[in-house]
């Protein structure tokens, strides 16, 4: 028995003692944790405390519990997925995306009309309350089964100007582009991406164990005059996938010479 001889609430210091039990390697990543009569025997406290100490450790991340199953120590390994944010252009000029052949459509894509919000409209240069059109997507990669939500929002003003935007506002962002270039623009994009904990809409679609945050990626496809055309956000199981960038140095602007 592992005498518990610290500060604090009797289930904090359960949850310490198995913490460094997990960190020091002794259950390893993916094992079976003990049964909690095995964890009462070894720490010499009651059920009530051991069910707490997991529950701490769950909202931790350290443990995923598998009903009918038990509690299982987290992996600690790569994510599965490396997602390449560059854009290609083939010599014919279509638009190509590195992990193109990843997704497959887990739904059929849901197309509707919406307005921008504080944050949308922010990232697309206009106020609240404009109209846009959004498409909706559920991906899944072939491979892994790794689930993605995607969500393209288009002003209608933009879809105004691309005829071929308004008459099918569900394309995929690729097409998209390329019906951009087509109606003349010259393309360039920025993107950021942050982590959050997902809302439970957001859990259950992209069935995501307990206390795992998302990646959250927005990105903008900037036309002529660096006007902002349209808004992409991808979300994914930050426990699934890492994005990855490739970075060119920007040539920096010849200095005038004084007269």
């Amino acid at each position: 028995m592992t005498e518990i001889q610290r500060p604090g609430a009797l289930y904090q210091q359960v949850a310490a003692a198995i913490r460094e039990a997990i960190l020091s390697g002794e259950f390893a990543p993916e094992s079976l944790l003990p049964s909690e009569a095995q964890l009462m025997a070894r720490y010499g406290v009651s059920r009530p405390t051991v069910r707490n100490a997991i529950a701490a450790l769950r909202a931790e991340g350290l443990i995923d519990v598998r009903h009918g199953k038990g509690s299982f120590v987290r992996s600690d390994g790569q994510p599965t997925l490396t997602l390449e944010r560059r854009i290609n252009r083939a010599p014919n000029g279509q638009f190509v995306m590195p992990n193109g052949d990843v997704w497959d459509e887990a739904e059929e894509p849901s197309v509707y009309r919406t307005r921008t919000t504080k944050a949308t409209g922010r990232l697309l240069n206009l106020g609240e309350e404009e109209e846009l059109f959004g498409c909706d997507r559920l991906l899944a990669d072939v491979t892994t089964g790794t689930r993605a939500m995607h969500r393209t929002l288009t002003p209608f003003e933009v879809a105004e100007t691309v005829p071929a935007l308004a008459e099918e506002p569900g394309q995929r962002p690729t097409a998209v582009y390329e019906e951009l270039t087509n109606a003349g623009h010259t393309l360039w994009w920025s993107e950021t991406v942050r982590a959050r904990m997902p809302l439970p809409d957001e859990r259950a679609t992209l069935q995501l164990p307990d206390a795992t945050p998302i990646l959250h990626l927005t990105r903008v496809t900037h036309g002529t005059a660096d006007r902002a055309l349209i808004l992409e956000e991808l979300r994914i199981g930050a426990d699934r996938a890492e994005a990855a960038y490739r970075i060119t140095a920007a040539k920096q602007p010849a200095k005038r010479r004084q007269a």
